[in-house]
């Protein structure tokens, strides 16, 4: 998928996690995790510009997801005092979940491809795609998009309603 849809497919996968965060009464960690989640949506796509890194290939796996998670979650262990209120919510555990979603959103969303990807790599070379649409199909992209932003609309709602 292209920038587009991997915004999309980062909201779609982040909803339910801002809106459990948020309806905890952390609305603010539930922003801050959305714009976190889409900003980091298209890091695996960094093996374009990375020379002897092949698409799809290391980047594009659920130990790179993995890797994601711990650097955000070890940013957070550094930014957060011992004595705050976000370190009392698992803030670093839940920088982890982000960092880990956000490459996770962007594996799904290019499985949907017939390009696919190996996402146990190193473990297995096994590729797995859904062959759903191509990457530059700008309708599949827009859609993602749609029902990533309708998802996160739903959420708040639901927030503004329950909260």
């Amino acid at each position: 998928m292209y920038q587009t849809g991997h915004y999309g497919a980062s909201l779609l996968a982040y909803a339910p996690l801002g809106t459990v965060v948020a309806l905890f009464g952390y609305e603010g960690v539930a922003l801050v995790g959305a714009l976190v989640c889409v900003s980091l949506s298209t890091l695996p796509d960094l093996d374009h510009r990375i020379p002897g890194i092949e698409h799809r290939g290391p980047t594009h796996t659920l130990l790179f997801a993995l890797l994601v998670g711990i650097a955000l979650a070890a940013v957070a262990a550094v930014l957060v005092e011992s004595g705050s209120a976000l370190a009392g919510v698992g803030f670093v555990t839940f920088a982890f979940v982000v960092g880990t979603l956000s490459i996770v959103s962007h594996l799904l969303a290019d499985a949907l491809t017939p390009m696919g990807i190996r996402p146990f790599w190193p473990v297995s070379s096994r590729h797995y795609s859904l062959e759903v649409t191509r990457a530059a199909n700008p309708v599949a992209n827009y859609m993602l998009l749609g029902l990533g932003v309708g998802s996160t609309v739903v959420a708040a709602a639901l927030v503004a309603v329950v909260g």
